[in-house]
């Protein structure tokens, strides 16, 4: 979630200073002490984001509860949010799904009772992280109405807005009124998002023709915000590649995969080795089983470059996949010669 600490501003005005002596000495000596938690609340919260930059969770975690245990002290709900929220996404990484559900949910709780709208974009993106986990552990109604919500409120959402759009030279925003358009483009991403999301939960249920759906969705909204070389729209693409092959659509496949390997190359995209992965076994389907060696090689190379453990690991296991398959290959042409000699 993209919320902040408030700091607030404490500096006594002139009319404090005019009330009663010893009621002023009172109040800076509060003002002091509220000055001195919130500053201590943002240095542990600082502390926290640069141990989970450097990969030390544990860390990360016990200076999360010392910010909450303050901020709960000082009533301060923006950083009690703050806090839920970095420590649920911390429990999801390390796979404490029962805890971050319940993390998710009590930041939640703060935001609505603090007067957040249900369909505002951090609440609707913690609401997706509670599908995410619910298709985790199986609860399969639970994660279809979570992702239902959320799809459901940000098309409401951005129907709304418009038809609230002005239109002509009224449309042209200036200064201030500029902001409502990156809000829109914010809700357009989440939306992406979203449809990314639920369809990389379908595709784990085999239910392909949906995720497919899901991922033209998302795949059109990132172009659309992003640009069609970027990054993730290069991702996007390479998935429904995927998706395509195991349908059996491989020739459709490849072509779309190829694409996006092309277009790839030429922004130097950061994951190449992921979406060369993913052509290496979509040539693997097609039987062009030396073109899939060498992609697979070239990726290899890449995300060893890249020490991306999990990418070296899926490509290894494409390369061990190819080597069956020749040999399955080789067996066969000799029964077939050596049938052709019988005869």
């Amino acid at each position: 979630m993209a919320a902040s600490v408030q700091v607030f501003d404490l500096s006594p005005s002139s009319a404090l200073w005019r009330g009663n002596a010893r009621h002023a000495g009172s109040d800076e000596d509060r003002r002091d002490e509220a000055q001195r938690k919130e500053d201590e609340i943002i240095l542990l919260l600082k502390k926290a984001k640069l141990s989970l930059s450097r990969d030390q969770l544990e860390a990360a975690s016990v200076f999360l509860h010392q910010a909450l245990a303050l901020a709960h002290q000082t009533h301060n709900n923006q950083a009690i949010i703050y806090c839920y929220s970095l420590m649920a996404n911390l429990a999801f990484v390390q796979g404490h799904l029962d805890h971050a559900e319940k993390l998710f949910k009590a930041a939640m709780s703060f935001m609505l009772s603090g007067g957040t709208p249900e369909d505002d974009n951090a609440v609707i993106e913690m609401s997706l992280k509670l599908a995410t986990i619910y298709a985790e552990q199986n609860k399969t109604e639970l994660a279809e109405h979570g992702f239902r919500f959320c799809l459901e409120s940000l098309q409401e959402k951005l129907q709304r807005e418009e038809k609230a759009e002005p239109t002509g030279e009224e449309a042209e925003p200036t200064g201030e009124e500029a902001e409502p358009t990156e809000q829109r483009k914010d809700s357009r991403l989440l939306l992406g998002l979203c449809f990314d999301s639920r369809a990389r939960y379908r595709a784990s249920r085999r239910r392909l023709q949906e995720a497919e759906g899901d991922y033209r969705e998302a795949l059109k909204i990132c172009e659309g915000e992003q640009g069609h070389t970027h990054p993730q729209t290069l991702v996007l693409m390479s998935d429904l590649a995927t998706i395509l092959d195991l349908q059996g659509r491989h020739d459709d496949a490849l072509q779309l995969v190829q694409h996006a390997v092309q277009l790839s190359r030429s922004v130097t995209h950061p994951d190449l080795q992921v979406l060369l992965g993913n052509m290496a076994g979509i040539l693997l389907h097609t039987g062009r089983l030396e073109d899939s060696v060498r992609c697979y090689q070239e990726a290899l190379s890449l995300a060893l470059q890249a020490k991306d453990q999990e990418a070296v690991h899926a490509i290894q296991e494409g390369l061990e996949e190819v080597k069956k398959r020749k040999e399955v290959k080789r067996r066969k042409e000799e029964e077939e010669e050596k049938k052709k000699e019988e005869e």
